[in-house]
């Protein structure tokens, strides 16, 4: 059974992070470019949950990321300001390419019969206590593997790093320790619960 995490780039020509956890806490990672080289390694693994690190769906009561409007947060984005997390309105700048491309690879996974979650691992790092990839790469490698995450061994790529949160997330998910912020008509961010 795997878990997969996908820290997902704006476009296809930059890195998009890439990790299949299973049940045992082995996770293996790699980076990849296209929507084919995902939807290709999601398929050889047949995961159960797939996470993604992107704006999955849009503010209500708005359709379009192209058109101006007022209308900048989802509920979700909403709960991760109340908590004091940091994070990017989907409607900045780089974020737009992001969430267009985010809501398209969603769409399509979930045509195939995937579960897909919304996942931010920059604030599910913050809850579970370990440095965000901007801190320090070897503190967040360290602080995955102190919640036993086995196979880090190496690994420096942020982008892969921030994918095996996503994965171990997707776990979390399924094992049933997590929150989740945000209307669920709208969508929501899945976050890991805070360790007591």
């Amino acid at each position: 059974m795997f878990f997969i995490g996908v820290d997902l780039a704006g476009v296809e020509t930059r890195p998009s992070g890439f990790a299949a956890l299973d049940e045992s806490m082995k996770v293996i990672t790699m980076t990849l470019y296209s929507d084919n080289e995902i939807l290709n390694e999601v398929n050889r693994f047949k995961p159960v949950v797939i996470a993604i690190d992107a704006p999955l769906s849009m503010p209500k009561g708005r359709s379009s990321l192209d058109v101006r409007s007022n209308i900048h947060l989802r509920e979700c984005d909403r709960e991760l300001l109340r908590r004091g997390i940091r994070f990017f309105p989907i409607t900045l700048g780089p974020m737009r390419a992001l969430t267009k491309r985010g809501i398209k690879l969603k769409n399509i996974l979930v045509s195939l019969g995937y579960d897909v979650i919304e996942v931010y691992p920059g604030g599910a790092q913050d809850v579970l206590g370990i440095p965000r990839k901007t801190v320090s790469i070897e503190g967040l490698r360290k602080g995955l593997a102190h919640l036993r995450v086995k196979g880090l061994e190496g690994l420096q790529s942020h982008h892969e790093l921030d994918a095996v949160t996503a994965a171990l997330v997707a776990k979390m998910f399924y094992d049933g320790d997590y929150e989740a912020y945000g209307d669920p008509v709208e969508g929501q961010i899945i976050m890991p619960v805070k360790k007591k």
